[in-house]
This record gives C-alpha cells, structure tokens and sequence, in this order.
C-alpha cells in the first residue's frame, strides 16, 4: 500500500542524468552504472519515481564508485504502473534481473529497496537468491514478512513517519534480533520523513546530512555483507 507521503517532495524527473547508462536486462530498462568488470551488484528496487530520479541515480553513482556494478529498476510511469503492479509483481520482476545478473558472471548480490521497492525486497529477503538486503523507509511490510527473512537485511526508517512508524521498526527490530544465524540492523533516523533518504530538499542542511547518513550505513552494509 502507497499513500500520499510516497508523492511528497517529487523530483524532477530525467532520463539523461548521471555518469551510468540505460540497459535493458531481463527484458526490462534499467540504469546501469559502474565499473564492467566487478564482480559484485547491487540492484536498486526505486520509489514510486523510478528510475530517472536524479537523487537516486546519484547514489547509484556513488555506491558503483567502491567497486559495485549497480542496477536501478523499474522504470514506470507512476499512475499507471501502479495500477498494475503490485509489489507482488515487483518480486517477480526482479527474479529474472537478478538471474541475468549471475549470469553476467556476479558472484554476490545485494539488494536496496526504497519505499515501494522496500515491499518488494522483503520477499527478496525471504529467499537465499541474494546475499544482503538494505530496506529504507519501506511501504507496508508485515511481521511474517519480517520473519520469513533470511540474509543479512538493514532497515532504515524515519521517525516522522505514517506508512511505517517508528513503533513498528522497534517491534521489527525485536523480530529481527531473535534471529542469531544471520546480522540484522534497524536504525531509526530522529526528525525525517518518509522517503527522507532519496528526497531530501538540498537546502535544507539536517536533511542532507541525514540522507547522507542513511547513505553510508547503505553502502557499509554492501560493503561488510555482499563479496
């Protein structure tokens, strides 16, 4: 489920931003940035903007700068796309993305889900397809979905936040810390909104610093979890 707060602060879309490219894989576009001859990936499951987020891209950028080849998807326009995809669906997208990356030769992948995409990677994190999971100011997500999960998976959420309050994130982070076979890691960011991470406004100096934050916990988690 999607509610206002997920349109809130929209960017300005661009299909020509950032230092990476458009590709298709598994039959669909995606922005691919990063180094051809990594071996690891990392795939970027968007917000309800997509793919041409500049912000998103950036990121994307930054974190393919430590050695990633990195991944964004999908690339929808947001009304209609939404009316026919469900995060269900956004599951069954990324199973063949992720395939066609091991096939490229990627001997770990890693998975970041932003608000929407978030929904969609908590079923990813429920299967052993992918190595490491970060989830940022997620949709609805529910306790099976929580229990279900089974690899390294960081949750990162605001506190000022409707769709997924804070009080969740602490009863996840319980759920989470009982399982001992794998690290898990909930943060909760004091003064953001949802989509904080993503959508920051760069006037505003709290909220860049706190996006960069998430950021870095992002790319460490990649880092420490996917080799």
């Amino acid at each position: 489920m999607l509610s206002s707060h997920c349109f809130e602060n929209p960017p300005d879309l661009s299909s020509t931003c950032g230092a990476g490219r458009v590709e298709e894989l598994a039959g669909l576009k995606t922005y691919v940035t990063g180094p051809s001859d990594a071996k690891r990936a990392l795939l970027f499951i968007a917000d309800a903007f997509g793919y041409e987020a500049p912000k998103l891209r950036k990121l994307a950028d930054k974190v393919a700068s430590a050695g990633f080849l990195v991944v964004v998807n999908p690339n929808f326009s947001i009304e209609a796309w939404l009316k026919t995809h469900s995060p269900d669906k956004g599951y069954e997208d990324a199973k063949p993305v992720i395939a066609a990356l091991k096939s490229k030769g990627m001997s770990a992948i890693g998975v970041a889900g932003f608000c929407w995409g978030g929904m969609v990677l908590v079923k990813l994190a429920g299967t052993e397809d992918i190595q490491a999971a970060v989830i940022l100011h997620p949709g609805c997500i529910t306790e099976d979905e929580i229990k279900a999960v089974k690899i390294p998976t960081a949750i990162l959420g605001a506190e000022n936040d409707h769709i997924f309050p804070a009080e969740e994130l602490i009863k996840f982070r319980e759920i989470m810390s009982a399982k001992t076979e794998f690290e898990s890691y909930v943060k909760i960011f004091p003064g953001v909104r949802h989509g904080w991470s993503v959508r920051y406004n760069d006037d505003d100096e709290s909220a860049v610093k706190s996006a960069e934050e998430a950021q870095e916990d992002l790319l460490n988690w990649f880092l420490k979890h996917v080799k």
